[in-house]
């Protein structure tokens, strides 16, 4: 899944040289405005060079940052150390993809057709992520799609132009689910080995202190309020509702529906 995005990622980065003569980000963002008409054939279509390129570049920070159709990979990754979860699979590398975007946005912003790719492929992850958690039994699992479903939500953000808003959910989320990873490495460590939710119950009181990090960490991953998670949802989807058009819409009810499951499997997690 990640070659496919390296392959995608190598194209843009060719292209980006063909358009702007230059991988430099300070040349290539002054030079965006002015070449924001420029078009190229592409398999014998005109197409424009920077709507192309940001599709590469969506393409590649979907297969790092785990979005629908080469997000496979991430619930795999679950076989490696909890320490290795909480800091690669939460808080950094997954997370790179959302980055790739945030920091290219000058140039995204004169690609509106990737943009809206990007909100609905956003929502549905997001969505998608949720539904996934809801029916697995591996405690380290339901983590690992729900750190799916929340990246679903910066990618809708940043498709709708709040980039700033993505990048801000996705510090919180590096702290909140880096705690619920590290809180499930506890869990699994108390339990010899054992990572099926049905074989567990009634340790609060064995692992009080576990207990306390994974509501904390759940609480915030669900967004009560006045946690960190609460702000930037709450962000997310004001700008999803506030935005007025149908995709935004679409991204704002599936944001939704995704924020009540969330909140379910989080529950039945704990």
């Amino acid at each position: 899944m990640n070659k496919v995005g390296d392959i995608f990622f190598i194209l843009a980065m060719m292209l980006c040289f063909y358009i702007f003569k230059s991988l430099d980000f300070s040349v290539v963002f002054s030079l965006a405005e002015h070449l924001k008409a420029h078009k190229i054939i592409f398999f014998g279509a005109e197409v424009r060079g920077i709507e192309l390129l940001c599709f590469f570049l969506l393409i590649a920070a979907m297969a790092k940052s785990a979005q629908i159709g080469l997000h496979t990979w991430l619930a795999d990754a679950m076989e490696g150390p909890t320490p290795v979860s909480a800091l690669i699979h939460a808080a950094t590398m997954v997370t790179a993809g959302v980055f790739l975007i945030i920091r290219c946005s000058p140039i995204f912003e004169f690609a509106p057709l990737t943009l809206q790719a990007m909100t609905i492929i956003g929502g549905i992850t997001a969505f998608t992520g949720a539904t996934m958690a809801l029916v697995q039994y591996d405690v380290k699992k339901i983590i690992a799609f729900s750190t799916m479903s929340q990246l679903g939500y910066m990618f809708f953000a940043a498709g709708l132009s709040g980039y700033n808003l993505s990048l801000y959910h996705l510090f919180n989320h590096a702290f909140f689910k880096a705690l619920l990873f590290l809180s499930a490495g506890s869990l699994i460590h108390a339990m010899s080995d054992e990572q099926d939710i049905r074989k567990m119950g009634g340790l609060c009181k064995i692992l009080p202190v576990t207990y306390v990090c994974f509501l904390l960490g759940s609480l915030s991953l669900i967004g009560f309020p006045f946690t960190s998670g609460f702000f930037s949802k709450e962000a997310i989807l004001n700008q999803a509702f506030a935005k007025y058009t149908s995709v935004s819409l679409f991204a704002y009810v599936l944001g939704v529906l995704t924020a009540v499951l969330t909140t379910y499997y989080s529950i039945r997690l704990l």
